[in-house]
């Protein structure tokens, strides 16, 4: 058995069939790789100049938006030879097989040249070296060593582009990002709306649709979903679909798979007493109630009393584009997520009293405390903290992950932070008990239209608001 061999894969790229036709949601990242495509077919264009060919590209996002297929697509729209493998395949049992298969395997490249190579998940041998304690891990350090000593060996216009993919480019070794090594740096960010709609396009050829499919309105329904995400829906629909023995995939069908993806498959045969659906009617009717009338806060999408996963009930929100894209939420959102996670638990102090009051809002109490020490540790929404970040993360050098909460303040700060976060808490709680007491009516009617169709949508809840609006509550 020859260890040293490299074990890639090698494809003479027009048989990837795979070109930027076929990759949709990720525009701006095909923009910036067109440019490696142009490199490949039209070398001499660049070197007239005297311009020097960058050697590796680096694309870098979330799993699942696509970085594999668009380094297929490059190679496809290029007409130049494909070699592919994970980075996980250098590194075996015998010391020194990662370092020979990294020579092989550049080795066969420049053999093939011009050629793209394609590193997949290159976190895997790529990670800082030097962060192990008690000596590391010797044998990756050879292998990233190898690596970046042949792309650095080889002359400057070989032909050879190196292309690598990870999710995690903040535990790569700087010695690879370097120019001269992965001189560029391709984000590949999650689709937005439009891009979303084209994934669909792709995703539903060959699949049976019934004519109420818009894509428009699944897109809206789907704010953060990567392409692998979207695909997943599609494949899950065309699932129930034929369970249900249709011969089309209608919107209700690409509904149900929404739902089980996010929250798990229904539990429609599970035993609930008269008892428990009230209780979780009730809870839920809270967290819609809460929401509906916070200023700006998402809106009520649907309300279902049917056990999903670990819950017995949900309330679904529909999260604004906008704010998922940018990242960026105001304090006033922030509150009012508070006060609507704690309006389940409101609601069912305030129609069965403090004694019988369940466990049901454990998950919502871990949430709530969450956003709160984040806004007074981390976001600058605390005046007695003030606008300082407090509280670092304790990091494992191998994993490059937080492993820990470290505390970088006194006992007295760490007093001064769970009073202001317990305040933040109990305002929260005060305005959700608020918007209850003053609107117990319209609680009661959901919690009784609840129990007798078990799911009411975002539409129907808000018709029983007078004209179908509801007055925003205002602390």
């Amino acid at each position: 058995m020859d260890f040293g061999r490299s074990k890639s894969k090698f494809q003479e790229v027009p048989e990837t069939g795979v070109t930027f036709a076929d990759v949709a949601g990720a525009d701006q990242a095909k923009l910036e790789l067109q440019e490696v495509v142009d490199f490949l077919k039209n070398p001499d264009k660049y070197t007239a100049l005297g311009a020097k060919i960058p050697k590796g590209c680096l694309l870098v996002g979330p799993p699942g938006t696509g970085k594999t297929l668009l380094a297929r697509a490059v190679a496809g729209e290029a007409g130049v030879p494909f070699f592919s493998c994970a980075a996980s395949e250098f590194v075996e049992l015998f010391v020194g097989v990662g370092a020979s298969r990294v020579r092989d395997l550049f080795e066969k490249a420049k053999s093939k040249a011009p050629c793209i190579v394609f590193i997949d998940e290159i976190d895997a041998v790529g990670r800082q070296r030097g962060a192990g304690l008690g000596g590391g891990n010797d044998e990756r350090e050879q292998t990233i060593n190898q690596l970046l000593t042949e792309m650095d060996g080889f002359s400057g216009n070989s032909g050879v582009i190196v292309l690598a993919a990870t999710n995690r480019p903040d535990v790569l070794d700087s010695a690879l990002l370097r120019p001269g090594r992965f001189d560029r740096q391709v984000t590949v960010d999650r689709p937005d709306v439009a891009g979303r709609v084209r994934i669909l396009q792709v995703h539903s050829r060959g699949k049976a649709l019934a004519k109420d499919v818009d894509f428009d309105k699944i897109a809206r329904r789907t704010p953060g979903f990567t392409g692998a995400d979207l695909q997943n829906l599609m494949n899950e629909a065309a699932i129930l679909a034929a369970r249900r023995d249709l011969k089309e995939i209608s919107k209700d069908e690409i509904s149900d798979a929404l739902e089980r993806i996010i929250a798990g498959p229904e539990k429609k045969n599970a035993v609930v007493s008269d008892e428990k659906k009230k209780l979780v009617a009730y809870h839920e009717a809270g967290h819609a109630l809460v929401g509906a009338l916070m200023p700006e806060y998402d809106p009520v999408a649907k309300i279902s009393i049917i056990p999903r996963g670990q819950a017995g009930g949900l309330t679904f929100f529909a999260p604004s584009e906008e704010r998922l894209e940018s990242g960026l939420y105001s304090r006033s959102y922030l509150e009012n997520q508070m006060a609507v996670a704690l309006g389940g638990r409101v609601a069912e102090e305030v129609i069965f009293g403090q004694d019988n009051v369940t466990t049901g809002a454990s998950n919502d109490f871990m949430q709530v405390s969450r956003v709160a020490r984040q806004m007074v540790e981390r976001l600058g929404f605390s005046k007695k903290i003030g606008q300082v970040a407090i509280g670092g993360g304790g990091g494992n050098p191998f994993l490059g992950q937080q492993m820990s909460t470290q505390k970088d303040y006194s006992m007295a700060t760490a007093d001064v932070v769970d009073a202001e976060v317990r305040e933040l808490v109990e305002k929260a709680y005060e305005r959700a008990t608020q918007i209850i007491t003053t609107h117990i009516d319209i609680l009661h009617k959901l919690a009784q239209l609840l129990i007798e169709k078990e799911t009411v949508d975002g539409e129907e809840f808000m018709s029983l608001f007078i004209d179908g609006k509801a007055e925003l509550f205002i602390s």
